[in-house]
């Protein structure tokens, strides 16, 4: 009895060898960040591994979606809402021993702002008009007009704080004020953080957490049945997640993101300059044939870029319902009835399934699409940064991004002086009701110009063993905050 009962033991610890280490956890993602700099990159997979772990802001995004303090414990806002002043917490320090104060902040944020900054955000930090240190533990940041969103801009992980003497290899090697300090990166297979003993808040239960990088939906299943991974917070082959809900072993994790899904459009680029060829191409999608299809059934259909679970979230799917022979007559009517777009795809799953049901779709309605599959990279640097395509599938999951349409010299290439003018009013607002009606209008204009091809909002679905707690099951922010999880006892 007492011989099998060690060969049990013995099978457990090599079956499941994260369990045997109830302070370490394995966790697996899909793409690999290109740098470690959220202030600096545009990739979500960056967040995905610093933010809330080794990176702070001021405010931060809690599970539910609210606006948090983070190192600001407080902060009063003038009566007009232009001012904002914020209290920093005494005591804390970043990874190399050195004190966070004023200086950083105004450091951090005139580095954001600075005509030369790289931040993929740095409309956020626009209507800043000066940061000042009152003393070395508060700030002060004075507004060009209103703005009664600055607490959530601040929450981004562009805006996280950063320290000008490590600035140099934050890329590489960042150096932040979380919980969990920088250990290692193995470029094309992992990185590892460390738990940072001079953290100024609560202590997190892990002491060393590897994110690991499988690109693979197959070989994905296959390390998490293994006992290689802990979790896949998410889960790249939806196909799988019946099997793991039947396995006691396991948990499977459903819930909302901020991803608006979308096939976006060059509109600068003839022709889809002609909102003709634009409504034509909307027309020729059926969503729910590309939920079903490369998502499996997860996934909500949206007709605007604005997220379902929103309280000022509107219904505009009427807007491009499908209708290939309504598609077929826009085209004709542009003279564009013989087309073919390039629809350059990036790695995830969700985009290169989605693009095959795409390019099928359109087909049948006479556009031809040539298909380049591209690794991350090469997306961010063609795509995003230089805004050399036709069609691509993306899902955007920032939150309440809608703002990206004000921008001309996003990828996108639109140009609307009216969406600019409602974002302008919109950021100068204060009074809920008035933000709410404005973001409505926001959404309605943008599905009326049909300046993409509204697909679906991204569920978020994650396997996770049954023994861990803690992680996010809904995903506010593209994060995968570990300041909560633990091996239960």
């Amino acid at each position: 009895m007492f011989a099998r009962l060690m060969r049990a033991v013995a099978f457990a610890a090599i079956a499941s060898p994260a369990l045997a280490a109830q302070d370490s956890i394995i966790l697996g993602m899909v793409l690999e960040p290109p740098n470690l700099d959220p202030t600096g990159g545009a990739a979500a997979a960056i967040d995905e591994v610093v933010y809330a772990n080794l990176f702070e802001g001021l405010t931060r995004i809690a599970p539910d979606g609210s606006v948090q303090p983070a190192l600001a414990e407080s902060w009063d806002i003038s009566g007009d809402g232009s001012v904002y002043t914020f209290r920093l917490r005494p005591g804390v320090t970043f990874h190399d021993g050195s004190a966070f104060d004023a200086q950083d902040v105004i450091f951090t944020l005139d580095r954001a702002r600075a005509p030369d900054s790289t931040n993929a955000q740095k409309t956020l930090f626009e209507g800043i008009s000066t940061v000042e240190a009152i003393d070395p533990h508060t700030v002060r940041i004075a507004l060009k007009s209103p703005d009664g969103a600055l607490p959530f801009k601040l929450a981004w992980g562009d805006a996280v704080m950063v320290e000008q003497a490590n600035i140099g290899d934050i890329a590489s090697h960042p150096v932040g004020t979380g919980p969990f300090r920088f250990g290692e990166w193995k470029q094309g297979d992992h990185i590892t953080l460390t738990a940072y003993d001079g953290y100024w808040g609560e202590k997190p239960a892990l002491k060393t957490a590897t994110f690991r990088f499988i690109s693979d939906p197959t070989a994905a299943f296959a390390a998490i049945m293994a006992g290689d991974i802990d979790a896949f917070p998410i889960y790249p082959a939806p196909e799988t997640l019946a099997q793991f809900q039947a396995d006691p072993r396991f948990r499977v994790l459903v819930g909302t993101t901020e991803g608006e899904t979308i096939l976006a459009m060059n509109n600068a680029r003839p022709p889809l300059d002609d909102l003709r060829v634009r409504k034509a191409i909307s027309h020729a999608i059926n969503r729910q044939e590309i939920i079903d299809g490369a998502m499996f059934g997860y996934g909500t259909p949206i007709g605007t870029h604005f997220a379902p679970h929103s309280p000022d979230y509107i219904d505009l799917t009427a807007e491009s319902q499908h209708d290939p022979e309504l598609a077929k007559s826009l085209l004709a009517e542009a003279g564009a009835d013989r087309l073919t777009l390039r629809l350059a795809l990036p790695p995830t799953p969700y985009a290169r399934r989605g693009g095959e049901i795409v390019a099928a779709e359109l087909r049948a309605v006479g556009i031809d699409t040539r298909i380049t599959n591209m690794e991350w990279s090469q997306w961010l640097e063609q795509v995003f940064g230089n805004a050399d395509y036709d069609l691509t599938i993306i899902s955007h999951v920032e939150p309440m991004d809608i703002g990206i349409y004000g921008r001309e010299d996003y990828y996108f290439n639109y140009d609307n002086p009216a969406f600019r003018e409602v974002m302008a009013e919109l950021d100068a607002a204060t009074a809920p009701a008035t933000r709410s009606t404005l973001l409505k209008q926001a959404q309605e204009i943008i599905a009326r110009d049909q300046v993409n091809a509204y697909l679906f909002q991204l569920a978020k679905t994650g396997v996770a063993r049954a023994e861990l707690q803690g992680l996010w099951e809904n995903a506010p922010m593209p994060a995968n905050d570990l300041t909560q999880v633990r091996w239960a006892e």
